[in-house]
């Protein structure tokens, strides 16, 4: 894999972690819908694995609850 790929992957994902924690979104797929309509092409990949979707549901879940 090139590594600019890796990072514009970890880049997605860092910004999706930011807006799951801002409290605005229910669940992951809010979360990546957010991501697209900023412009991020490679939102749906940043977020396929297990791990990433786990991690941006449990700050959703844990934003809203504060």
């Amino acid at each position: 894999m090139i590594h600019s790929d890796d990072r514009g992957l970890q880049a997605a994902r860092a910004r999706a972690y930011v807006l799951a924690e801002s409290g605005r979104f229910e669940n992951g797929h809010a979360v990546e819908q957010a991501l697209i309509a900023e412009g991020w092409p490679n939102a749906g990949q940043a977020l396929q694995s297990d791990y990433a979707r786990k991690a941006i549901g449990e700050r959703c879940r844990a934003a809203r609850a504060h």
